[in-house]
């Protein structure tokens, strides 16, 4: 079976090289291979060859920096950029090859079975299945205090590589494939010391939420495995979502199960783990019901009990904070949650208060640099674009740009793209709040914009969108259902939404399928009604069935490197 060499453009203009094993006729389901760190697509070769799927394609890609993708040996701007990369890969051979994204498989080796699960967990494709061989949730580093000691080399030198202690004969117990690999000379042994950090980061993100896969899932596991530790695969196994999963142990095995001497055995278990999984009905596994019975109501229902007196402490901490700082007093005064807060964030810029100022403004920028709020900036960077990329897109195709914020705030992140694409737009900015409806008004006319209406209104009350004329070809809806814990409300938003667009219209939305700071938030911090600020997570697989249940197809989607917010584009679909 000779593969045909193949280049895709990825989200940040890259072209990255794969291979593609095609059958005969037109395939209707698809095999997308993730390689091992170190490694290349031209390894998969023989397992290709071995699986025997009648009527499947299959594609290997070569991740940047690996095989024969351009880039720096291993590296890439972050762990998160090579999960983007396969997100845009799927998209490609799905779009290209005309497979349903729920007749794809995905199998994911070593490192690149955490990018898959990554993928799976933070994009939320509604795949087939998923399989996992002897996926690297934690490095056997060998070394007391690596993690930290390479934190700080990261910080003294973010360039500074290491090189990988792996010699052949840990992979496998065939010498002719350990000769081969050690002959490779696409293999290299460096890696970034910053994506080896980031590879554990993103693990630990995975193993803390990995009920949000719900994607039936086949995990290998090698009990002489002398690179990665047993007991996080066990542990990612144990808090998996999957209705359907399987963990095989393969005794006697070392890491590199696909070039063991009984690979056999692995073939054999995918295989028959993949015709299982084609023999059943793919569904959703009740997204919609979340909000009534799962894993993050059962997080949203612990957060509601009583907080200890540690967290009382640390509210009293908080709110002689705010006599100093000026965006702690703000967060009490209007709400963590509220779009005078946001505005505060997005301008980033530390303010004292009060007779101590420098101490104030110290405070503030360690206050302003929280994870949270570094989060929300990208966030916002990333509808800025979202947005753009929408308006070009209506611009080249004629279409009229009409912009509909269904809960604006003061609406700067839409104000200012409007003003810098000078591409003619209208817009209506909704929000329930005054503050916020007189904070846009006063920006918009700072800068000079006549196309836009500032009016109230409820987000919720889908009757409303019904009467809006002329019809919207763009929505947003950003930071609003992450502060809504049921479905009914959101649902009833999202369809008033699409009541109201334009077939083949575009809905900017957003998300929070994970916060490394949500206890912390709901115990300490209010919203803008004053209340606690409890928040209900929403993996991404559900935020997604919302929109697509409402008449929406999900185009793309951006989330930020430490996986807390995502930005998505979806198209109004026919009725």
């Amino acid at each position: 079976m000779r593969p045909r060499e193949l280049r895709f453009k990825s989200w940040d203009g890259i072209e990255l090289f794969y291979r593609a094993w095609l059958p005969d006729e037109p395939p209707k389901r698809a095999i997308l291979l993730f390689h091992r760190g170190h490694e290349h697509s031209g390894r998969w070769q023989e397992t290709v060859e071995a699986l025997r799927l009648d009527g499947f394609a299959v594609f290997a890609w070569d991740q940047r920096g690996h095989g024969r993708s351009p880039g720096e040996r291993g590296s890439a701007p972050n762990f998160a950029a090579i999960v983007k990369d396969a997100d845009v890969f799927a998209r490609h051979i799905c779009e290209c090859h005309g497979v349903a994204t729920q007749d794809v498989v995905a199998i994911g080796y070593s490192v690149g079975a955490v990018v898959a699960a990554a993928w799976v967990h933070d994009f939320a494709p509604r795949l087939r299945a998923l399989v996992l061989a002897t996926p690297a949730f934690r490095v056997k580093l060998y070394v007391p205090l690596a993690v930290p000691a390479l934190r700080v080399i990261n910080k003294l030198r973010p360039s500074a590589t290491v090189t990988s202690y792996v010699k052949p004969r840990m992979l496998t117990h065939d010498a002719a494939e350990a000769r081969a690999y050690q002959d490779d000379t696409l293999i290299f042994r460096q890696i970034p010391v910053k994506i080896l950090l980031d590879l554990h980061d993103t693990s630990t993100r995975l193993l803390s939420d990995a009920a949000a896969i719900t994607v039936p899932t086949l995990i290998l596991a090698a009990s002489s495995d002398w690179v990665v530790k047993l007991s996080a695969q066990r542990e990612f196994f144990r808090k998996l979502g999957s209705p359907i999963k399987q963990f095989e142990m393969l005794d006697g095995f070392h890491h590199a199960v696909f070039h063991e001497r009984d690979r056999a055995v692995v073939i054999g278990k995918i295989r028959g783990f993949i015709i299982d999984s084609f023999s059943r009905p793919w569904h959703h596994n009740g997204l919609l019901e979340s909000d009534k019975g799962s894993f993050t109501r059962t997080e949203y229902d612990l957060l509601r009990a009583p907080a200890g007196s540690r967290w009382a402490i640390i509210r009293r901490g908080l709110k002689i904070g705010g006599r100093f700082s000026q965006g702690i007093h703000l967060g009490w005064q209007s709400g963590f949650d509220s779009g005078l807060t946001l505005d505060y964030v997005y301008e980033n810029q530390p303010h004292g208060r009060g007779g101590f100022a420098p101490l104030g403004q110290a405070i503030d920028y360690f206050y302003l640099n929280s994870i949270g709020w570094r989060g929300i900036r990208v966030r916002r960077d990333n509808l800025q674009r979202a947005l753009r990329d929408c308006i070009a897109e209506n611009h080249r195709a004629g279409r009229p740009v009409r912009i509909l914020d269904i809960a604006s705030g003061p609406g700067r992140y839409v104000l200012e793209t409007i003003k810098a694409t000078e591409v003619p737009s209208s817009a209506v900015l909704r929000d329930y709040q005054p503050a916020n409806l007189d904070a846009a008004r006063r920006l918009c006319e700072s800068l000079g914009l006549r196309e836009v209406t500032i009016e109230p209104g409820d987000a919720f009350d889908r009757a409303s969108y019904a009467s809006m004329s002329p019809r919207p070809t763009i929505a947003i809806a950003s930071g609003l259902y992450e502060l809504i814990p049921d479905n009914d409300r959101v649902l009833r938003s999202l369809r008033g939404i699409a009541d109201a667009m334009e077939e083949g219209g575009r809905l900017i939305y957003t998300n929070q399928p994970w916060h490394p700071q949500v206890e912390f938030i709901a115990r300490v911090l209010t919203n803008r009604e004053g209340h606690p600020w409890i928040m209900r997570r929403r993996s991404q697989a559900e935020m997604d069935e919302l929109v697509r249940v409402a008449g929406f197809e999900k185009v793309s989607q951006d989330i930020d490197r430490w996986g807390i917010f995502t930005v998505s584009v979806a198209r109004r679909v026919p009725s």
